[in-house]
């Protein structure tokens, strides 16, 4: 099993960062096929998702994005390829 762990600052505040994640999730939804769950809470947010192979949590900050994504064996071989195009999604999500 592997595993890819990305945190990416922002200034984007809470309720902003919502909105991005949110957005993000339902792209991954859309164009990954993962099941994502949405839970917000006081002061972060959880997205949890999941897909054959595929799970993780997108934990959303007032200041920052933190992903924990855990691969399977056979999805593990794609693992730069997936962190490559995860760190694209949030260079567009943030404007970077």
């Amino acid at each position: 099993m592997s595993n890819i762990h990305i945190q990416r600052p922002h200034q984007l505040g809470l309720a902003a960062a919502r909105q991005a994640a949110f957005a993000w999730a339902e792209k991954a939804e859309e164009k990954f096929h993962l099941k994502c769950t949405y839970a917000e809470g006081e002061d972060q947010d959880t997205v949890s998702f999941e897909r054959s192979g595929v799970s993780g949590q997108l934990q959303v900050y007032a200041d920052r994005f933190e992903l924990d994504m855990h691969l399977g064996f056979l999805v593990s071989a794609f693992k730069h390829k997936i962190e490559s195009e995860l760190n694209a999604q949030f260079d567009e999500l943030l404007g970077a």
